[in-house]
């Protein structure tokens, strides 16, 4: 859609100009206010109040873009409390894209009200001197690694407050980190496809070991996998923060790396990078070099449950025996709609015994940065998952998506639970007795 006008004028319906950044009229007046969207917004579900609703929001935004109402403080509070987990999307009758509404308004208060100066530092550091470097992550990864099996770490995990819990949500690092390789691994026969596997930037690092099942399920399953070395992080977290000139810079840099490999589609193991990724066409659809390519690109992104859902899945020959749950990944279950495709998948396991979550759509609370920028609330979200997932009486909770299994994780743990929590290739790699 198009952004705003910028030139000076006010528009046919009295609205005051605000900057190119915000969200389009078209988007922002889809809305009609009819409270679907309420029973399934975590916040408002949290908090009751209606400021914390997509609907409150965006009676919020177009406050602000009919001049009523600034970006104060006290809005822009409300604002930066959704975790854009996109649930409304899924529930609303008028198919308001309440994502792209938030990515908008973010890139705008981003602009007209920064912030402390302490965060805009944090947050640039992360935005652009972390997530578009490979390399930087791939050493701070090493080094906080070291950090976790030094006795530094276990002092620090006993500190009181909000240091002292930082410590315990952060997640065990595993021994090998997953990396890019030139050249492709092979299947052990013919090769029915050949496929292009997405590193992306936290998946490589907290779960190497997941990211080597994915190569190897899919090539069990026939398929030529390559990892390019020239992809990167894919702006999910900038996009969400309101950076939007940086995620465009690293979608065209995933665009390059990936068209040129010749692959017939491009698999995702992370569920917000491969919504991210399938709405580069919106992203760029500015960029006169890049909209065709992206629309071409975003055609051939698929979940990994998406596509072994198409496959003529080789039979896993170990059984199981567990009880699993499923926890829907937001990004994938309200920005795609993958839901059925995982649990098939899950189904087709020896001795898995599936068993249903209460709210397993709800988001867990952690949304990327959400749970380091609103602790209190991705807290109590955590609580209340760890809680849906101890009720099924599951010994393993699996998900599609990093941020999850982190947030998972450390919920389990604070609830004293050994449940164990993995993704969907984890199974099927041992089910295969890889």
């Amino acid at each position: 859609m198009a952004a705003w006008s910028v030139h000076g004028e006010v528009g046919a319906q009295g609205l005051a100009p605000l900057h190119a950044l915000g969200p389009s009229d078209a988007d922002l007046y889809k809305c009609v206010h009819c409270g679907l969207c309420l029973s399934a917004c975590p916040t408002y579900l949290e908090t009751g109040l209606e400021t914390e609703s997509p609907r409150g929001r965006i009676a919020l935004m177009k406050a602000v873009r009919e001049g009523k109402v600034g970006y104060t403080g006290r809005v822009v509070s409300h604002l930066e409390l959704c975790l854009q987990c996109r649930a409304c999307e899924a529930a609303c009758p008028s198919g308001v894209p309440f994502g792209r509404l938030m990515e908008h308004t973010r890139a705008q208060v981003k602009e007209q009200r920064p912030g402390s100066l302490l965060r805009r530092i944090a947050l640039r550091a992360v935005f652009r001197g972390l997530l578009p470097h490979q390399g930087r992550l791939y050493a701070l990864g090493g080094l906080l690694r070291l950090y976790q099996r030094s006795p530094l770490y276990w002092l620090m995990r006993r500190l009181p407050g909000r240091l002292g819990r930082l410590q315990e949500q952060l997640p065990p690092f595993p021994k090998r980190f997953f990396r890019p390789q030139a050249g492709a691994f092979n299947p052990p026969g013919e090769a029915r496809a050949r496929v292009a596997l997405l590193s992306g930037c936290v998946m490589p690092i907290l779960h190497g070991p997941t990211m080597e099942a994915a190569v190897r399920v899919l090539a069990r399953n026939g398929c030529q996998v390559v990892t390019p070395l020239g992809q990167g992080c894919c702006g999910a977290l900038n996009l969400h923060g309101g950076d939007r000139e940086q995620a465009q810079a690293m979608a065209r840099r995933n665009i390059d790396a990936f068209l040129e490999t010749g692959v017939e589609a491009v698999v995702v193991v992370s569920a917000g990078c491969g919504a991210a990724m399938k709405e580069y066409p919106h992203l760029l659809q500015d960029d006169p070099a890049y909209a065709e390519k992206a629309r071409r690109f975003s055609a051939m992104v698929v979940d990994v449950s998406e596509f072994l859902a198409t496959l003529p899945l080789a039979e896993p020959s170990r059984s199981m025996d567990m009880r699993v749950t499923y926890q829907d990944a937001c990004h994938l279950a309200h920005a795609q709609r993958v839901t059925r495709q995982p649990r098939d998948l899950l189904r087709r396991i020896p001795g898995v015994t599936l068993v249903e979550m209460e709210d397993a759509s709800l988001c867990c609370g952690a949304a990327g940065l959400y749970m380091a920028l609103q602790p209190v609330m991705s807290r109590q979200l955590m609580a209340r998952k760890a809680k849906a997932i101890l009720k099924t009486g599951a010994e393993v909770v699996v998900s599609g998506n990093p941020g999850c299994m982190v947030q998972m994780q450390a919920g389990l743990r604070a609830a004293g639970s050994a449940v164990r929590v993995a993704h969907l290739v984890d199974l099927l790699e041992e089910a295969y007795g890889e």
